[in-house]
């Protein structure tokens, strides 16, 4: 019965054949491809560059004060954002401002980046069945691969530094975003299009000026859980060199440093919380004057 059981699988030989050139024709790929590649991703190493450099070198009461002001234009909440006041006090009493800049400024891009590439994609499959089933198993392995898989490839691209880490983050983080844009346009109400339709609009005019707006909470949605998965890829992308909260919390990991861990740890907790308790808060905002406008 041992060949009941035994798993049919590749001879052995065929199997480190297939490996071996399929090694050999990424590296062929990365030595011949890799500064083309690099130069096209320049643009946005400036733009992370310019996003972190605000972040240090504005004044520490400027950068409060602006989350502070962003805070309450999304929520209007004072808990909120008296909340993000404690948060950001302690981040610079415990001495961790420097890096929880950096991070901050990283999740800035790449949310940016990830709406930005993100919402076009779901708009594209909203209007097409066909282009759904493409992108969705696609983006189901984007989903479930290991984190550390990502950044294999982007390595051998790029090589260490902020930008191969940012694109890491971004492949990571942008799932929720397509998938919440598609969702959200779909759910806007057919009674809705018939009107827009019996009014003279076109598909850009319907794009605009009433699906976007109406499916705006549900991206909001998606921009939070983008948010959210981007600072959990913060330790990780640590490895290949993105400064931040995540390096001192790899070298604490690698020293047994039990304070340093904790402290740094509790930072990203803490901002984590502090983006999304904003970004709900201002979702159920637009949801209610969705309803209003309804009602």
């Amino acid at each position: 019965m041992d060949w009941f059981f035994k798993f049919p699988h590749m001879d052995d030989t065929a199997l480190r054949g297939l490996k071996k050139a399929t090694d050999e024709g990424f590296r062929g790929f990365t030595r011949n491809y890799g500064d083309i590649i690099e130069g096209l991703f320049t643009p946005l190493a400036h733009f992370l560059i310019a996003a972190e450099r605000f972040m240090l070198k504005t004044p520490w009461p400027v950068i409060t004060l602006l989350i502070l002001v962003i805070a309450w234009a999304a929520t209007r909440s004072v808990r909120i954002t008296l909340g993000c006041l404690a948060t950001l006090l302690m981040i610079g009493y415990f001495d961790m401002w420097d890096d929880t800049m950096r991070t901050i400024s990283m999740i800035f891009v790449c949310t940016v980046l990830s709406i930005a590439i993100g919402i076009p994609i779901g708009i594209l499959m909203s209007r097409s069945d066909r282009v759904q089933r493409v992108i969705n198993p696609i983006l189901d392995v984007m989903q479930t691969m290991p984190s550390f898989v990502y950044l294999i490839p982007v390595v051998m691209l790029l090589g260490i530094g902020k930008v191969p880490g940012l694109i890491a983050v971004v492949i990571y983080a942008i799932p929720p975003m397509i998938r919440l844009t598609d969702l959200g346009i779909r759910l806007v109400d057919n009674d809705v299009l018939e009107a827009a339709d019996a009014f003279g609009a076109d598909r850009k005019q319907k794009l605009f000026k009433v699906q976007l707006p109406l499916a705006l909470p549900t991206i909001m949605a998606g921009i939070n859980q983008t948010i959210m998965m981007a600072l959990a890829m913060v330790v990780i992308a640590s490895m290949i060199g993105v400064q931040g909260l995540g390096q001192p919390v790899l070298k604490a990991i690698a020293n047994q440093y039990f304070t340093l861990g904790i402290f740094n740890g509790l930072a990203i907790v803490g901002i984590a919380i502090m983006f999304d308790r904003i970004s709900q808060a201002y979702g159920k905002r637009l949801q209610r004057h969705r309803e209003i406008a309804h009602g």
